[in-house]
């Protein structure tokens, strides 16, 4: 079992404190001498994930949001790191692929674990729309996709590359700087519906399963879980491709699966901007039921049945300081490892 995370940014991060004020004091001028809280504490904290066993690290884009943007985060922190790989969200339509070809690679060769993307084919059309993006819907916003990531594949896997498609076309394009790995960055994506999932079959490595709607408990997750798998592996079967399941749940040791619960709803609400109880629990209790809250052997327990069902990896949400990320990292992470 792979384990990762989420770097802090506003839109990814509940319950700090960092988060809540760089959040807060995103629309003013710095102090001289300073910089923005989310790129020190999301170092600090990929960091002691780096050093504490986990694998990958997500970095989340919100252009219409208070984040620092993914892929300047991501070079400035995965350059630090020691092994875990830099997992960068994108959304095609937004950039030309040669040039996320170009600084995939960049960014590939200043990690030592590498990179790879997250797929983003949007739903917030006023943010595609005021970052120069052309909004589409169903079938065509999943060909530019699909064409955004042939260019890209063709690219690194060739002195050069023509392409004649229906939203990108290009005559002997080419790349003078490689990815460092042998393999090309691996495509990771959500998402639920029909023509997203057959995306998913066709073109991604990993697919981030979704929590079945209004899941009240842990049963009601893994036959979600079971569901979503079972049919994710037929649609890649017809393809002849092979896709591998991850999934965002909550993770806290706690002496029980209650109190864990609670704690992690009370520091959320703590410091989020603008609580809403009813809200906040509708958006969190399905990660929150997981069933990853709780000892480590109860957690490992869960853990085993997720690798069951065929899981591989497990993208933590988790109250975010150096604490809590090394106790994870010791009590769930490095013997999770073990699990296959």
């Amino acid at each position: 079992m792979l384990f990762g995370l989420y770097a802090p940014i506003p839109m990814a991060t509940v319950g700090s404190p960092e988060v809540a004020k760089s959040h807060a004091d995103a629309l003013k001028a710095l102090p001289a001498g300073t910089r923005d809280l989310q790129l020190d504490h999301s170092t600090n904290l990929v960091v002691a994930a780096d050093q504490s066993g986990f694998d990958i690290c997500l970095f989340a884009e919100r252009h219409l949001g208070s984040d620092l943007s993914a892929w300047l985060l991501a070079s400035a922190v995965g350059s630090q790191l020691e092994r875990m790989r830099a997992l960068v969200a994108i959304h095609p339509g937004l950039l030309d692929p040669v040039l996320a070809a170009k600084m995939a690679a960049s960014l590939d060769r200043m990690c030592k674990g590498g990179m790879a993307f997250n797929i983003v084919n949007g739903w917030f059309d006023e943010e595609f729309e005021m970052f120069g993006g052309k909004i589409l819907q169903g079938a065509e916003r999943y060909k530019r996709a699909t064409e955004f990531i042939e260019v890209m594949r063709g690219l690194w896997e060739n002195e050069t590359f023509s392409y004649q498609g229906d939203f990108f076309r290009y005559e002997n394009a080419r790349l003078l700087l490689k990815p460092g790995r042998e393999k090309s960055p691996e495509m990771f994506s959500v998402s639920s519906g029909d023509e997203g999932r057959d995306f998913i079959a066709k073109n991604c490595d990993w697919w981030f399963i979704n929590y079945p709607k209004d899941a009240e408990n842990v049963d009601d997750v893994m036959r979600g879980v079971e569901s979503a798998v079972t049919d994710m592996r037929k649609r890649a079967e017809r393809e002849g491709r092979t896709v591998r399941f991850a999934m965002n749940p909550f993770v806290a040791v706690e002496k029980d699966e209650e109190t864990g619960i609670s704690k992690t709803l009370e520091q959320v609400m703590k410091y989020d901007a603008e609580p809403d109880v009813r809200k906040m629990k509708r958006r969190m209790l399905p990660p929150l039921k997981a069933g990853l809250i709780g000892t480590p052997e109860n957690i490992h327990a869960q853990l085993r049945r997720y690798r069951d069902l065929g899981l591989e990896l497990i993208l933590c949400k988790m109250i975010p300081s150096v604490e809590n990320i090394r106790r994870i990292g010791e009590e769930v992470v490095i013997p999770g490892h073990q699990i296959n």
